[in-house]
Order: structure tokens, then sequence, then C-alpha cells
């Protein structure tokens, strides 16, 4: 069945059984009014909401012989529930905005709404409500909301000479996959499914803000660009280590048989959502955080105290095909 032979309210009331509200992490709290009306109603305690959005579109960021409708659902919303949490915030809800070619099957979309509500679990947020429309290409607009939960934001603008960055997470993973999707190979397995679902360190966000973090990103276009927004807003150098990025064994592998520098897909590979962030000098990290650069007095970023010129420094839409 498609989606134009159940129609819109039908494929609606389809999907939204799927999305039943969790009832762990605090994401019924949170939802006061789900899916059916005319909007949502989602608390906000704090007074103020974090709020993103993000697109997806088939042939740009996802291809279905690639991945799976769940495998969708779950980078859509992570890709959206990363930027929440680079705020140093609790993400609550998501809304999608679904346009689909009329012949879409159902069940994709039915399965692309599991992935989504699986994502959203992880930190116990839920989809409320969203949207949907006929339309040539398969394009999906997520927009995510969130809590500081009294804390003040961190944005890409406090970095201070001094200062440490950190990260949390990895990265280098999903652009090992997409390469390796892109040569017509499907393995190694655990590098082909890091670019179908990120696994992105949620928690580390919020344990970010609470250390005293004093910028943060998410790490979506590449390492030395979403980096280079930090150095650029708050006015400083960043320089990175090489030597404090672990390069896995399958990653170095891979890359070998690719003829590819695996340290191309770990500073200007994207699609992982590591979270960036800089501390003071003083912190005594903990969690996922780790030690990976300095800030200094200046402008923009270096690797061991050079500019990066092999490759761009990570993904452009309007620049690259």
């Amino acid at each position: 069945m498609t989606v134009a032979q159940t129609g819109e309210f039908g494929l609606i009331e389809r999907v939204t059984r799927r999305l039943a509200i969790p009832a762990q992490n605090g994401a019924d709290a949170d939802c006061l009014l789900g899916p059916g009306d005319d909007a949502a109603v989602v608390r906000a305690p704090d007074g103020r909401v974090v709020a993103c959005t993000d697109v997806l579109v088939e042939g740009r960021h996802f291809r279905r012989d690639w991945s799976t409708a769940t495998d969708v659902g779950h980078r859509a919303a992570a890709a959206n529930l990363a930027d929440i949490a680079a705020m140093g915030a609790r993400p609550t809800a998501l809304l999608i905005g679904f346009c689909t070619p009329r012949d879409l099957p159902v069940e994709w979309a039915e399965e692309f709404a599991d992935g989504m509500a699986a994502e959203a679990a992880l930190v116990g947020a839920s989809v409320v409500g969203g949207d949907t429309v006929a339309s040539p290409s398969l394009t999906i607009a997520v927009t995510a909301l969130g809590d500081l939960q009294r804390r003040e934001p961190v944005t890409r603008a406090g970095a201070r000479p001094g200062d440490i960055v950190a990260m949390a997470g990895r990265l280098g993973w999903a652009a090992a996959g997409y390469t390796i999707l892109s040569r017509g190979f499907r393995s190694p397995g655990a590098l082909v499914n890091a670019f179908r679902r990120p696994e992105v360190p949620y928690a580390a966000g919020i344990l970010a803000a609470e250390l005293g973090a004093t910028a943060m990103i998410d790490v979506s276009d590449g390492m030395l660009a979403d980096v280079g927004h930090i150095a650029a807003a708050s006015g400083v150098h960043i320089d990175l280590r090489r030597a404090n990025f672990t390069l896995p064994r399958q990653m170095a592998d891979s890359a070998n048989a690719l003829g590819v520098d695996p340290y191309e897909w770990i500073f200007t590979g994207g699609e992982d959502h590591a979270l960036v962030a800089t501390f003071p000098p003083d912190v005594m990290l903990g969690g996922e955080w780790a030690e990976i650069g300095v800030v200094r007095a200046g402008e923009g970023v270096t690797v061991d105290g050079t500019r990066w010129t092999r490759s761009a420094a990570g993904w452009d839409h309007f620049r690259q095909e």
C-alpha cells in the first residue's frame, strides 16, 4: 500500500499510532497534549525554550538503498536532538514535516516513525506532532525543543584564551561509512552502521553545562569547520592536537584499503554528532569528555599549530555537490 492509497489522514493515523508518548525519563510529563489536535502543548518549566530545525532530503542526506526507514528515522531525530544537547539543554519534543512522493510505501513511513520515536526515547523526548504533504522528492524537516532546566545556554561565543578544548563522542566513523558505501561496499559493519545511525553522547551536553563549559557545538559538518564556528564566534584561535584523537583499527584498515587518509574523516567528516566544548583550564573533566586541544589568542583553527590545507574543512551545502 502506498501513501496515495491510504490518503493523508490514513497515513497520519497509522504513523501517530506508533508515536505513543514514552513514560520513562519524564517525556510523558513534558508533553501535555500530543498528536491529534491543531497543535501540541509541551511543558516549559524553565520559561525558556531551546529550539532548532534540520532538514533531510533523499539523495542528499540519505538513500533508501543504503539505509532502512528506521535508520533514517533515528538519523533525523539525532541530528536535532544533538543540537539541543549542544546548548546544554534537555531535549523534550520533536515535530516532523514529512514531504513524500505519492508512491512511497506506507510501511516505509511507519518504520521511519518507529526510528524517530526510538531515538527520541533515548533522551526522554517524544514526537508531539507535525505535518504531511505530497512532494516530488522525499524531504523530512524536524524541529526539536528543549529545556534548559534553569541553566544558562552554552553558546559558541564564550571560549577564552587559556581554555581547554574537549570532545565527547566519536569522529570519523560516519564519514568512513559514507566513503565505504560510496565505493559500493557494505563492510566493516561498524563504520557503515555509524553512517546509518549516529551514536550521540546526549548526556555529555548537560554534563558540560554543569561543569562550566564556556562554549559548545555539535559536530555535524566536520570538526575543523564546526570548531571554526566557536573560534569565530568567540574571537579566539583553537589549536587541536592530532595525538589526542584515537584512530580505531577498523578505520585505519578501511582507510588503507581505500587509499584514504583516515584523519580526513576525523577532522573534516560530519554526521557523527560528537560534541566539542571549551572549559576553564582548571576543570576536572568527567563522563565522556576528553581533552583534544587548547584555546589561544588569535583566530582560526589549526592542527598541531598548522592550518589544514589538504581538503575542505567540512561540509557546505551551497559550495559542494
